[in-house]
């Protein structure tokens, strides 16, 4: 079996706009979301090799230092599967998809020469 990255992402400027979300409108909406994620994870259980994690404050290194940035990179996991098509075709409806713009982006690990 092969693996695959999947990123789920939604852009900054809509996570922004969330939090200024009335709380109580806010609170309900993750609920049903939580809800519907968790059952699609156990719907969903046997394809991943390490369910994954948020992603929190992000750190870029490049030829002038390190600095402090922000991406639209939410939650990673790594899933298994026989091909691309196959890792990719749960996340269609994924409820992650409800949030306004957001994607997932799925894609494969190719081990580095020498690893």
């Amino acid at each position: 079996m092969k693996k695959f990255m999947v990123l789920y992402l939604a852009p900054v400027s809509v996570v922004d706009e969330w939090k200024k979300t009335e709380p109580a409108k806010r609170k309900a909406d993750e609920e049903k979301m939580m809800a519907e994620w968790q059952k699609w994870m156990k719907d969903n259980a046997k394809i991943f090799a390490d369910v994954g994690a948020g992603a929190g404050k992000t750190k870029r290194v490049d030829a002038r230092g390190v600095s402090d940035t922000r991406n639209d990179v939410m939650l990673y996991s790594i899933v298994q599967a026989d091909s691309h098509e196959a890792a990719t075709k749960p996340f269609v409806n994924h409820p992650h998809l409800q949030i306004p713009q957001s994607s997932i982006e799925i894609m494969e690990i190719s081990p580095l020469p020498g690893g």
